[in-house]
């Protein structure tokens, strides 16, 4: 599991399955599952939300995401526009884990987080798991935390 960063890093929770409402899907945006020909514009949609420099080059990226043992396509929820543009991703580990929530800046503001968060813990609700878990910056990503904070997410300790 990953370890805090920093003093605003925090570690949320939301119990599984609690009240889940469908993912409402903004006019003229589709979801669907990861397909490796999607790994470019999803390196690059991480690249743009978070650079942070931590990814490495696009093979680098690659090679460890793909070799990852938590690593699921059917786990990674892409958003598309009805042009066929990225606007938005969860990248959730098999352990219940959020490790991504990216959002293309073009296209926020539209509901698509938040789809793509209930559309995540419906995922793993179905799939019997009691909880999922992110890490967040309390306040470098503060708009997000007042989301995770309106979808029933809670801070727990970093042990888990």
């Amino acid at each position: 599991m990953p370890s805090p960063q920093g003093e605003n890093d925090v570690r949320l929770r939301r119990m599984l399955p609690g009240d889940l409402l469908p993912a409402r899907w903004p006019a003229g945006f589709v979801m669907r599952t990861f397909q490796v020909a999607d790994a470019a514009a999803l390196y690059d949609l991480l690249e743009l939300v978070f650079d942070d420099g931590m990814n490495g080059s696009f093979d680098q990226w690659w090679s460890r995401l793909e070799a990852d043992s938590e690593f699921d396509p059917e786990l990674c929820f892409l958003v598309f526009d009805h042009d066929g543009r990225l606007a938005g991703a969860a990248l959730s580990w098999t352990s219940g884990f959020l490790k991504d929530l990216a959002v293309d800046p073009t296209f926020r503001g539209k509901g698509i987080a938040e789809a793509l968060l209930w559309h995540v813990f419906a995922s793993f609700a179905a799939r019997g798991v009691s909880h999922i878990d992110l890490k967040t910056n309390l306040v470098d990503n503060a708009t997000a935390v007042r989301l995770y904070a309106r979808l029933g997410m809670v801070e727990v300790d970093w042990g888990g």
